[in-house]
């Protein structure tokens, strides 16, 4: 409940004139007597505030503290004592009590901190449940086995500094890595800041990577941090980075070389520690052939390469993919969630998805949204089709070395699965030498760790 107190303390008195006291400020209040009668409330109650006592029979009130947190119990707790120390205060504070009180109590100050107290367990809530609807907003969903080596390639890779380069057509969830690799770095508690050179002008994008300093070019009124400075101390993940021009990767080099830069501008460095991902959907190889891309910048990106793969070779993550959407989507327009038939999720299955997650996602949130009836049936789904290339699809690739690697990395995923993850099994299957298999999943971007089923 959230206004309602639970007072603990042996002495009678206490507890009749913090009930009257705390009743007359408008709180529901429950008193008892010793640390075991407190533990059996809280089951039964939940309590926003506990006005606990330190010295109690049996269970003291800090044994008493130690169980609640244990048991997961999150109400604010105040501890209160006629024989306080500042032992006794700071271990109750390591306990994750909110404050501690002497005895004779003050009651204005009684008062003033249990509406302190109640309203920072209000704010941790919040901020707990918000942080869950984040979590699950960029959780990664899948079983494959691309999607099982995909997330223990981050396990791996996220605690270090390595900087990473993540590739995969557009909708895959490329920033979902980026995200996951900051939230499980030693950086997480840092700015993850963002920035898409594909969507901001060219003339543009050199300050909001660097910044500027006030009248460094006409419009600009003021000074501005660049997102380079505002990362300071966490991961910039840029987005895109084929289509950074041949400009801001002349100095994006130097910035990543030496980690300091100046702003537009100005000629004060300003030095940073900034963990860097890139994502790209375009084949930066063919841009260096190109002369579009600089070859030592592809360089120093791509210490730790990812390759995302596209929906269709995980058709086994669909279902799970349409089942999260479909649970998130109906909490959030208050609707009951939709029932799936099973020719329907096969039609969603087999369907191509040439927009990748993100395509799916669209089409489930419309599903949602539109459609009237509690049950989905795969005449519902009108503008999917039942074939898993369309001849559009067939054509996606601009070039013949793109579809040729696009069909043999399909085809050793299958093998894969096939032989439950096991590489030499799989290679035997295909009639080629493991070596050669190993080789082939490299330069594919299909890391080994998928040949394993844990």
């Amino acid at each position: 409940m959230l206004n309602s107190i639970l007072i603990v303390d042996d002495e009678r008195g206490i507890r009749e004139t913090l009930r009257g006291v705390l009743e007359d400020e408008g709180f529901d209040v429950e008193a008892v007597e010793s640390g075991e009668a407190c533990l059996k409330s809280v089951e039964l109650n939940n309590f926003a505030c506990v006005l606990l006592d330190v010295w109690l029979p049996k269970i003291d009130g800090l044994e008493t503290l130690k169980r609640l947190r244990e048991n997961g119990n999150d109400s604010a707790v105040v501890m209160i004592s006629g024989h306080g120390n500042i032992e006794t205060a700071v271990n109750a504070t390591k306990l994750g009590a909110f404050d501690f009180i002497e005895k004779p109590l003050s009651i204005e100050k009684t008062v003033l901190t249990v509406r302190n107290a109640m309203k920072q367990r209000e704010l941790e809530r919040a901020n707990r449940s918000l942080n869950e609807q984040l979590s699950e907003e960029y959780a990664m969903i899948g079983d494959s086995i691309a999607m099982r080596a995909l997330r223990k390639q981050i396990s791996i890779v996220a605690p270090t500094d390595g900087r990473v380069l993540i590739s995969g057509e557009s909708g895959t969830g490329k920033e979902l890595v980026a995200r996951a690799i900051h939230a499980n770095s030693k950086r997480r508690n840092a700015p993850f800041v963002e920035i898409n050179s594909a969507a901001i002008p060219e003339e543009l994008v050199e300050s909001e990577l660097f910044g500027h300093a006030k009248g460094a070019f006409s419009g600009a009124l003021a000074a501005k941090k660049g997102k380079f400075e505002i990362a300071d101390g966490g991961t910039l993940f840029l987005d895109e980075i084929g289509d950074m021009s041949p400009r801001v990767q002349a100095k994006m080099l130097r910035v990543l070389e030496e980690q300091r830069f100046a702003s537009i501008g100005s000629n004060a460095p300003v030095k940073v520690d900034v963990r860097v991902i890139s994502a790209t959907n375009k084949p930066l190889a063919d841009l260096i052939e190109n002369g579009d891309f600089r070859a030592d910048l592809f360089y120093r990106l791509n210490v730790i390469p990812f390759q995302i793969p596209p929906l269709r070779e995980r058709p086994e993550d669909v279902s799970l993919l349409v089942e999260h959407f479909n649970r998130k989507f109906s909490r959030d327009y208050g609707k009951k969630p939709k029932g799936f038939t099973v020719e329907a999720m096969n039609a969603l299955q087999n369907y191509a998805w040439l927009g990748n997650v993100r395509e799916l996602r669209n089409t489930v949130e419309r599903v949602v949204i539109m459609h009237e009836t509690q049950k989905v049936c795969a005449a519902d789904l009108p503008e999917l089709n039942n074939k898993k290339e369309t001849p559009a699809a067939s054509f996606r690739f601009p070039s013949f070395k793109e579809a040729n690697d696009a069909y043999q990395r399909e085809f050793i995923l299958h093998k894969l699965a096939e032989s439950d993850g096991n590489v030499a099994k799989a290679a035997d299957a295909m009639g080629v030498d493991r070596s050669h298999l190993y080789r082939r999943m490299k330069n594919l971007g299909i890391n080994a760790e998928k040949g394993k089923t844990d």
